[in-house]
């Protein structure tokens, strides 16, 4: 019998370190008081999704999210954020057949796609943290976090429009064929 192909080739784990790294210093570099909850992590694993695959974006999220909260802080909420990027992970994964790179219009609807997931990672966030810390009220805990997921969507936007012509072609161009 012949032997599989590998799915973490040298290649790959190379194109995922760097990914890694990528959204680690992004996020750190944008962990500023004064730009809360803006940052290129989501917009990064979305465009992650989108051009190279699903267990990729897992892989880059749940170590980003490490490395960050090493330097951010460690807890209980590390493993909901990985949750919460899983998710978005998937939910990317389900629009992937409708994304094309290149058009004007498809980078906008899916700038407007990373603004929508700012707002279902503080939903899944919040939804999560009332049951582990037994909160009272959800209501009123989520309402209280909705102006963060405005910026996080916001940023996601900006982001995401802003990096995908830029980072795509360098994916394509380096990695081409591997991981299709």
């Amino acid at each position: 019998m012949g032997e599989s192909p590998k799915y973490f080739t040298v290649e790959r784990i190379a194109l995922l370190a760097i990914m890694t790294a990528l959204t680690t210093v992004g996020r750190l570099a944008f962990s500023l008081p004064i730009l809360p909850n803006i940052q290129p992590m989501t917009a990064l694993l979305i465009l992650i999704t989108l051009n190279i695959g699903i267990i990729d974006g897992v892989v880059v999220s749940v170590l980003s999210m490490l490395l960050t909260n090493l330097f951010l802080g460690m807890g209980p909420w590390t493993i909901l954020q990985m949750i919460s990027f899983a998710v978005i992970i998937l939910l990317t994964a389900i629009m992937k057949p409708f994304y094309s790179f290149g058009s004007l219009g498809n980078r906008l609807l899916f700038s407007l796609w990373a603004l929508i997931m700012g707002f279902v990672y503080g939903l899944i966030v919040s939804y999560l943290s009332f049951h582990l810390y037994g909160m009272s009220n959800f209501l009123v805990y989520y309402i209280n976090g909705l102006p963060f997921d405005a910026l996080h969507g916001v940023g996601n936007f900006g982001f995401f429009f802003i990096l995908e012509p830029i980072l795509v072609p360098i994916i394509r161009k380096k990695f081409n064929g591997f991981f299709k």
